[in-house]
C-alpha cells in the first residue's frame, strides 16, 4: 500500500488546551499517536499544528512537522492546509489521523488506507463497528453510519439510525440492536478530494448535526466503510477521558 499520513494537533482545544502535549505514561499524548502511525506502512507520516511548542516537541522526538494556519475551522482543514503546503498530487492518498487518539490500532489506520485503496469509486473512506448495547445508540455522543450493500455510507447521525420499530432500544438498554453501527473517525482521503472539501461552505446538515463528514455526503461524493479488524480504544477530549486513558495505559 501506498498511503502518508497526516496528524492534526491544535494547541487550543476549547475543553483540553494544550491537549497534544498532555502526559501519557509520561510522554506527550502527540508521541504515542505518532508512534502508532510510524508503525503502519504509510510512506510519510507528518504532524500538522499551528503552535510552535508542540512543534518544538514533536521535533525533538523526530517526528516531521507542517506549521498550519490558525484559523482553520477541523482537522480537515488542518490536514488539507499541510497538504497544500507539501505538494501532494491528487491522486494521493492520505489518512487524516486525530492527534488525541492514542489508543488507535495500527491495524485501523491500515485498514482506512487499504478500503480506499482498493475501491476505485470510492471518494473517502472511513470505519465503522458494531453497536453494543441499547444506550450506546441512544447516546448523542455516539455517532452512528447507515451503510449500503457497496459499503458506502447512506447517512451518519448522533440520532439512533436505524430505528428498530417494533423492538425500541429504550425497553432494553443492555440489548445488542440490529444491524447498527457506530462511526469510528479516522478518514482516508483522495488528495484532490480534500481540497475539494476544504474549499466547500459547511452545509446544512452539517450545521445541524455538527458532523463534517456530512458535507462529503452533501457535495454527492462516495465515502466507503469498512468494519474495523479491531475497536479503536477511547480517543482524549477531557482531562477525564486522559485520566482514562491513563489507566488503559497502566493495565497493558
Amino acid at each position: 500500500m501506498s498511503f502518508k499520513i497526516v496528524i492534526p494537533a491544535r494547541y487550543d482545544s476549547s475543553r483540553f488546551p494544550g491537549k497534544p502535549l498532555a502526559r501519557i505514561a509520561g510522554e506527550p499524548m502527540i508521541r504515542h499517536v505518532w508512534e502508532r502511525a510510524c508503525e503502519t506502512g504509510a510512506e510519510t507520516v507528518i504532524i500538522a499544528t499551528d503552535d510552535h511548542t508542540i512543534r518544538t516537541h514533536c521535533e525533538q522526538f523526530g517526528a516531521r512537522v507542517c506549521m498550519t494556519a490558525q484559523d482553520a475551522q477541523s482537522g480537515t482543514d488542518r490536514v488539507a492546509d499541510a497538504v497544500e503546503q507539501l505538494g501532494w498530487a491528487d491522486e494521493d492518498v492520505v489518512v487524516n489521523l486525530q492527534g488525541d487518539e492514542p489508543l488507535m490500532p495500527v491495524s485501523a489506520i491500515e485498514d482506512v488506507a487499504e478500503e480506499l485503496l482498493n475501491e476505485a469509486s470510492a471518494d473517502l473512506a472511513t470505519l465503522c463497528w458494531p453497536v453494543e448495547s441499547g444506550s450506546e445508540l441512544v447516546d448523542p455522543d455516539v455517532v452512528k453510519v447507515v451503510i449500503a450493500r457497496s459499503g458506502s455510507a447512506l447517512y451518519f447521525s448522533r440520532a439512533p439510525i436505524p430505528w428498530n420499530r417494533d423492538h425500541p432500544p429504550g425497553q432494553n438498554a443492555k440489548e445488542k440492536p440490529r444491524a447498527v453501527y457506530r462511526h469510528v473517525g479516522l478518514y482516508g482521503y483522495r488528495v484532490g478530494v480534500l481540497r475539494r472539501l476544504a474549499t466547500e461552505p459547511v452545509c446544512e446538515l452539517e450545521e445541524v448535526e455538527r458532523l463534517e463528514q456530512l458535507r462529503a455526503l452533501w457535495l454527492g461524493l462516495r465515502i466507503q466503510v469498512r468494519i474495523a479488524s479491531e475497536m479503536p480504544g477511547p480517543g482524549v477530549d477531557t482531562p477525564e477521558d486522559l485520566e482514562r486513558v491513563e489507566r488503559i495505559f497502566r493495565s497493558e
